[in-house]
């Protein structure tokens, strides 16, 4: 590289983190300190290099996760904490949208838990590369036995599959679920062998691991915030 080109080099990326860029950095992270680079670089057409150089180097800010606190709360808390922040109920944020632009010294931010007597809404889904089969929503306060997961979940799975494959069935699907008992109560093994379905085994060590971890809640949990934001 030439001196001339050195120059042109030194000269193009000072002028990237001018006091303006700066600035316009800055006041979008003050709108929301929640603001990944990505987005940054969209609203400022900034590269990601100047931009991440901008926010370390000028504003000397880290993008730490936000801590859980406790909930236990008074009476009087919880009716204030009820009037202004009635939708965190209803809060489906991923762990990563909970980090957050600080500088040196201030308190890192806070999240707080959910109450585990907070309303849930259950949805029983299959799913299968090309997209969702089936999308069941289970009532509030019912209990999902193995006659129910056989009644409003396997039944109209496999009426679905029939209707998909009318000349092959069920033949050859296998079916992934995790190892609930009622998945695997013995009617519900007997049913799925019955109609010509094939379980695939899930490991006993990690029952929580599942398909629906790595992208299904993932794809869901923005969906269902925009929705509450309606």
């Amino acid at each position: 590289m030439t001196k001339e080109n050195i120059w042109f080099y030194i000269k193009t990326r000072t002028a990237a983190t001018t006091s303006e860029n700066n600035e316009r950095v800055h006041l979008i992270i003050d709108d929301d300190s929640h603001v990944t680079i990505e987005e940054i670089q969209e609203q400022t057409g900034l590269s990601y290099g100047t931009t991440q150089r901008i926010i370390k180097d000028h504003l000397h800010l880290t993008k730490i996760t936000a801590r859980y606190i406790p909930k236990e709360l008074t009476d009087f808390q919880r009716n204030e904490r009820m009037t202004s922040l009635g939708f965190f109920h209803k809060q489906t944020g991923q762990k990563s949208s909970y980090a957050a632009w600080v500088a040196k010294g201030d308190a890192s931010p806070t999240v707080p838990r959910r109450d585990r007597f907070d309303p849930r809404t259950l949805f029983s889904i299959f799913f299968k590369s090309t997209g969702p089969q089936l999308v069941h929503h289970v009532e509030r306060g019912q209990t999902i036995d193995q006659e129910y997961y056989i009644d409003n979940c396997l039944q109209p799975l496999v009426e679905e599959i029939k209707q998909q494959r009318p000349s092959y069935g069920t033949n050859r699907i296998l079916l992934h679920h995790d190892n609930g008992k009622p998945h695997i109560h013995r009617d519900v093994s007997s049913y799925l062998e019955y109609e010509g379905l094939t379980i695939i085994a899930h490991s006993p060590n990690y029952p929580d691991l599942s398909l629906c971890n790595f992208w299904l809640f993932d794809l869901i949990k923005p969906i269902l915030n925009l929705y509450m934001t309606l």
